[in-house]
């Protein structure tokens, strides 16, 4: 895993800035703290930062072809280079490195932009090809690894493995985009292809960027996107003995590492899956580390030490006390933008204590988008039922007064709050899913925002980006299509963001077999009855698992990676919360109604309301102005650097 970052005079030969290429490469040493290497000529500079994973001696970075006309910068691993390295032989290529990033340059000359076709991995990557002037830029199919970029007005190109090598630079405006801002407090991050600056995008999963040099600035073009054809014909049997061998194949791929290689285990069902399946494949123990919560309505480490003394692996467990919130600044500047998800804190110290022991690491990430396992979809179905059986017409009027009307009801489960039910009945399928995944909804979100803020949004909703992705789904299935949104939403935006970042922040690779796209292709083949059934979720897999894994953790209840911020909120964080949302950064930004927030503070306090995430939402906004806006970003880089180096 590493940092790539560069500077591309779009237009001519400018001279490139050393000093300032080095700068934006250095924002981002945490990302790869064991080499950095630099590549400049006229007109074009391309930074890298190493984490040194595979051929450690001669894999160093930037890298070049026989005749260095073309040179790559690369942050991820292609997990089937051993397989295309005889076929670009075959084709007159010469390898000087055992590494996966070679395969890069001899693919890009043997297939030229199909090249990421080829390659089945995580990874962002730029490469150079001199005699043709252009600098390619491609992203991996689940945006696992990230790529800002920019185009300055003189015609200067950046980019970047994070915001912050961009913003390095010192030539980006930072001017805050209200659609983003929108996007985050709906969403709790800010949706691909936006970032939180106007000047500054994210190339899309799936996407490659081609400039060629006194061209104009194309836009990205789409190279893979999974299609849920739910047609395949297979028997449980059938289909649970092809999974395993599937996931066995995927984990293998991921198993290749030259350094220390261990796994997060959770105690749910995707890492322990993962973690019987690397048993399987190991001569030796596995390495396993879990966190444990001082609060047990939180604490999963029981059941993770059940899977650990069933496979013996070396199991590694640290307490993290229910009061861990001294990482609010830290976790701004590690993420440059906003992000809402308070499940950040609990990731970031198992990093923290996997990079202890390992320096790689597999995760059960992606499981639930892939496989079909959040409550949220269970309930989705039912509600689809009741939507099935009436028209929009007829539902809308009258489920949108019981939902006006009805009393609010937080302290219910779901399926007895009547008003949230009301008011996904009230919707279409797309509206409802929204308003389920949204952190504030439309109304809360209407009141918060200042009326400057409003009218600078224009009618703007976020909503939009689900509507985009749902017109290209391709499926009616209901099941289908909010996983297909959610691998195009929620998992790239929210959980892989939330990896990286706190993975790279510990300089630990962690790399997701349940992402693997061979494996989502095949999965989006199989009924949608074969991931939930009878309202059981994960159907096919906990089903596959049962020869491998205790029914205690397969069919046990989801408890999710969360922290108190109820309590904290109400206790130990109250005056610090006060202080920051009523006469802080947030209220001078002019963006929000500053009676709202004081009402949703007092609400919260008094238990009328669990405000907790709309809280969480403001506070991490807050956080992001000040440590980034207002250029505190660097100071709070070097600071993690000097605990994590």
């Amino acid at each position: 895993m590493c940092g790539i970052t560069g500077i591309f005079d779009t237009q001519g030969k400018r001279e490139i800035d050393c000093k300032v290429l080095t700068r934006m490469n250095e924002s981002q040493h945490h990302r790869g703290p064991d080499e950095g290497g630099l590549h400049v000529e006229a007109g074009i500079g391309l930074g890298h930062r190493r984490l040194s994973i595979i051929d450690l001696s001669t894999g160093q970075q930037p890298l070049y072809n026989e005749d260095q006309s073309v040179c790559v910068v690369f942050n991820g691993e292609i997990y089937n280079y051993q397989q295309l390295i005889p076929e670009l032989q075959a084709l007159g290529h010469v390898f000087h490195t055992r590494s996966d990033t070679e395969v890069i340059v001899h693919a890009w000359e043997a297939w030229g932009e199909d090249c990421v076709k080829r390659f089945r991995g995580m990874f962002a990557f730029a490469l150079w090809d001199r005699n043709h002037q252009t600098l390619f830029l491609a992203r991996d199919r689940l945006g696992v690894k990230p790529l800002y970029y920019a185009l300055l007005q003189d015609g200067t190109f950046l980019f970047g493995s994070e915001l912050k090598s961009v913003l390095a630079h010192g030539g980006l405006p930072r001017e805050i985009d209200p659609c983003a801002v929108e996007e985050y407090f709906a969403l709790g991050y800010v949706a691909e292809p936006r970032s939180i600056f106007k000047a500054a995008k994210k190339l899309p999963p799936a996407h490659t960027l081609t400039i060629r040099r006194g061209q104009a600035m194309p836009f990205p073009v789409e190279y893979w996107d999974v299609r849920f054809s739910l047609d395949a014909k297979l028997t449980d049997n059938e289909a649970c003995h092809q999974l395993e061998e599937r996931l066995n194949e995927s984990i293998r791929l991921r198993m290749i590492s030259e350094v220390p290689l261990g796994a997060f285990l959770s105690g749910g069902v995707d890492s322990s899956a993962v973690v019987a399946m690397m048993a399987g494949l190991s001569a030796e123990p596995v390495n396993t580390c879990s966190i444990a919560f001082s609060d047990p309505a939180y604490n999963e480490a029981e059941f993770a030490k059940i899977v650990a003394n069933r496979y013996r692996t070396n199991h590694h467990v640290e307490m993290v006390q229910s009061d861990d919130f001294d990482l609010i600044d830290t976790l701004a500047g590690l993420y440059d933008e906003p992000y809402a998800d308070s499940s950040a804190i609990p990731t970031y110290r198992v990093c923290q204590l996997a990079r202890k022991h390992v320096t790689v690491a597999l995760s059960g990430d992606g499981g639930d988008e892939t496989f079909g396992g959040y409550r949220r979809y269970r309930l989705h179905l039912l509600e689809e039922k009741m939507r099935s059986a009436m028209p929009l017409g007829l539902r809308r009027p009258l489920f949108g007064a019981l939902g006006h009307w009805y009393p609010k009801a937080n302290w219910a489960p779901r399926v007895f709050r009547g008003k949230t039910t009301f008011e996904a009945l009230a919707r279409n399928s797309v509206e409802a899913y929204f308003h389920t995944m949204s952190l504030i909804r439309e109304p809360m979100r209407s009141k918060l925002y200042s009326n400057a803020f409003k009218s600078e949004l224009g009618g703007y909703s976020a909503i939009q980006v689900f509507q985009y992705h749902a017109e290209r789904a391709n499926t009616d299935d209901p099941l289908a299509l909010i996983q297909y949104i959610d691998t195009h939403t929620y998992l790239v935006g929210d959980i892989n963001t939330k990896v990286d970042r706190a993975s790279m922040a510990h300089s630990l690779e962690v790399r997701e077999p349940l992402m693997d796209h061979h494996l989502i292709e095949w999965l989006a083949t199989l009924p949608s009855s074969m991931k939930m059934r009878g309202g059981e979720s994960k159907f096919l897999l906990k089903k596959a698992m049962e020869p491998h894994l205790p029914k205690d953790i397969m069919y046990r209840p989801k408890m999710g990676f969360a922290v108190p911020l109820d309590r904290w909120f109400r206790g130990p964080l109250r005056q610090r919360v006060r202080d920051t949302l009523l006469d802080g950064r947030i209220v001078d930004s002019g963006m929000f109604n500053p009676a709202i927030i004081h009402q949703i503070l007092e609400q919260h306090e008094s238990r009328a309301r669990d405000h907790s995430t709309p809280i969480w939402t403001l506070l991490m906004f807050d956080a992001f102005l000040r440590c980034v806006m207002d250029g505190q970003e660097s100071r709070e880089v070097r600071v993690l650097e000097n605990a994590t180096i």
